[in-house]
């Protein structure tokens, strides 16, 4: 299975301006290298058969024969080769010269696209020697084949139909609307653009921001190939800067002056799914005529970076900035809910862990956000049969650091009590003696707030929430949930953003106490030593991989086989084959099993692309079968 994925590049061979017999023998090996690299999809620049700076020449009839001689050598050469290439060329048609991209693939012309855009101003005077691209489409002779000439032309894999192919020239992109937004719509998940852009001061930058940009807007992969060096210096100078964007992401990129080639994957199940679910990208093929190709698929090594933790960025300042603006959409959405309900009290939950732990922070900020005292914050520790010493000092600490009012409610009489009413045997350290406690722990504090005018704050995240890893109508339970849009990788960089900033070295230490202890209900006795008994990750998985599959699942809705794919590109030298494959199979099943608590969820602030609020992005019914995605499961190894 390929999954979607294609291995493209840019190529911006140096040449010689006028020389067709050395640029394309330049061509020619530049597409056999790519060839036997893998690359299924290589697009050289525009021009590049003769160079883009050849001024008057491009009217002398020997340099448009010669062109022509060089494609009919490329087309020659490629019919040995499994890729697409894309090059450019001036061609005669009807007694007018046309700035045109060539699409070859085994042998085949497929099509010529004409440039639509020409620039006639500054440096540039295409005009004068070339016409736009003439409305419609017609068949012509080139090369010594027939030929669809015009810009409505769609190249379509038939191995992968995911891989369709549109086209434009250099100025197409920079004008008000480029011929690529009509591609896209009629159903390119691929734009190549033959580019020849001089080089001037700032220019790099606009050029790269142009084409992530039309990347993101199509929701496409978007190839620039640059011309480079051996164009004439006379006037200008050309830096080969070579881009590759997808949905807005540089994925490859090469530098202006430097080697001229930029290759990687592109991710075309990923297009699919990303205009599948934009109701606002609607298709219209009108008038546009597919030509189909046939190209042998086969495994695509992913050299291309794929996050291990997608929802976390790998840059200190972009982390750092995510932190805070995270943290100030969970305190605002939280301040309206209190200003709202006439909450004297915010009552929440406090373990010593990390979920309660951030709620606990973003309930002062909220306080402080609508002019009240941290006092007004009421943090309730609730030591029970499983609670330790550390997480129990932890949370006093913390509460005392950030001035809230603390009370320690002991809930082991009421929780014998309750077992007594139900019969339940205190030697069985079963599902009902866990979810006892978190259900008295809940009905504590919703009675406490309800005796102090007050409202409880939810603590469960995000990854808690797609696992199903809250007991119903325990924690699962509250008021305002700020946490339910916030899975647990983030969580943790969240709280020690916060230790970063924190006012107090003591806020600090204990902060960072939090972090490094295990994470954990505590629903289960302690070690003899007093440490942690149950721990979370070794009962339902490592976080980092369930919020993996989480992103994934939600954010592009791929299959098993794909995602667990990526996760051998991305947490392959961490974890091996047999542990992802397993705690995947654990994922899905918990996933599909535990909506139903999904399906009634307390309020909560959306904080990034992916949620599992039934009233926002994930509507999902309770009593759904997993059994496509289970069969899905049983054929990877």
């Amino acid at each position: 299975m390929t999954y979607g994925f294609i291995k493209a590049c840019t190529v911006s061979p140096a040449l010689r301006v006028a020389d067709c017999p050395y640029n394309t023998q330049m061509t020619i090996e530049a597409m056999q290298k790519a060839a036997s690299d893998g690359v299924q999809l290589a697009v050289f620049p525009e021009l590049g058969l003769t160079g883009y700076t050849c001024g008057d020449l491009f009217l002398q009839q020997p340099l448009q024969k010669a062109a022509e001689a060089g494609l009919a050598a490329i087309l020659k050469a490629s019919e040995g080769l499994d890729l697409v290439a894309l090059v450019g060329l001036p061609v005669l048609m009807e007694g007018k010269l046309y700035n045109c991209a060539a699409v070859v693939c085994h042998g085949r012309l497929l099509g010529l696209v004409p440039k639509t855009h020409l620039p006639n101003y500054s440096e540039f005077y295409e005009k004068r020697h070339y016409n736009p691209a003439p409305a419609g489409l017609r068949t012509i002779r080139f090369a010594g084949q027939d030929v669809p000439f015009g810009t409505a032309l769609l190249f379509q894999c038939e191995e992968m139909p995911e891989f369709c192919l549109g086209v434009e020239v250099c100025e197409d992109l920079w004008a008000p609307l480029p011929p690529s937004t009509r591609h896209a719509l009629a159903g390119a998940t691929v734009i190549a653009n033959l580019s020849a852009s001089d080089e001037t001061v700032g220019k790099a930058v606009y050029r790269r921001q142009l084409v992530s940009q039309q990347s993101a807007r199509l929701l496409c992969a978007y190839l620039y190939a640059d011309a480079g060096h051996g164009e004439s210096t006379t006037d200008m100078v050309f830096a080969a800067h070579d881009l590759i964007c997808e949905n807005g992401a540089l994925l490859a990129e090469a530098k202006p002056f430097g080697d001229g080639y930029a290759c990687t994957e592109l991710d075309l199940g990923r297009m699919v799914s990303e205009r599948c679910r934009n109701t606002t990208f609607q298709p219209d093929s009108a008038g546009y005529q597919v030509v189909s190709f046939s190209l042998p698929l086969h495994e695509v090594a992913l050299t291309r970076f794929v996050s291990p933790t997608p929802f976390v960025p790998a840059d200190n300042a972009a982390r750092a900035e995510r932190c805070e603006l995270i943290l100030e959409m969970q305190a605002d959405g939280l301040a309206k809910r209190i200003e709202h309900a006439h909450a004297k009290t915010a009552v929440i939950g406090i373990s010593g862990g990390l979920d309660s732990c951030l709620a606990l922070l973003v309930a002062v900020r909220a306080m402080k956000r609508l002019g009240r005292s941290t006092g007004d914050i009421l943090a309730v520790t609730m030591p029970c049969f499983g609670t330790t010493q550390r997480t129990r000092s932890n949370a006093e600490i913390l509460c005392d650091e950030l001035g809230v009012s603390f009370q320690e409610i002991r809930i082991a009489n009421t929780v014998h009590s309750h077992f007594a009413d139900i019969g339940q045997d205190e030697q069985v350290l079963d599902v009902t003696y866990e979810n006892g406690q978190a259900r008295v722990r809940t009905l504590e504090l919703m009675d406490l707030a309800n005796r102090t005018g007050g409202m409880v704050v939810g603590t469960g995240d995000l990854s808690e929430l797609a696992l199903g890893w809250a007991t119903y109508n325990g924690d699962h339970m509250s008021m305002y949930g700020v946490n339910a849009g916030v899975p647990k990788t983030l969580v943790r960089h969240i709280v020690h953003y916060e230790a970063d900033t924190a006012a107090s070295p003591a806020l600090k230490e204990v902060l960072l106490d939090i972090l490094d202890t295990p994470v954990s209900p505590e629903l289960l006795p302690a070690k003899e030593n007093g440490e942690i008994a149950q721990e979370t990750e070794s009962l339902v998985g490592p976080y980092e991989l369930h919020d993996f599959y989480l992103y994934y699942v939600l954010r592009f809705g791929f299959g098993p086989g794909k995602i667990y794919r990526l996760a051998q590109a991305a947490l392959g030298d961490r974890y091996s084959n047999e542990v992802l494959l397993h705690w995947l199979k654990n994922f899905y099943r918990r996933f599909f099993a535990q909506q139903f608590k999904r399906s009634c969820l307390p309020d909560g602030p959306k904080v990034g692309s992916v949620t599992l609020s039934p009233r926002g992005d994930w509507r999902m019914p309770s009593d759904a079968c997993a059994a496509v995605w289970q069969a899905e499961l049983e054929t990877l190894v």
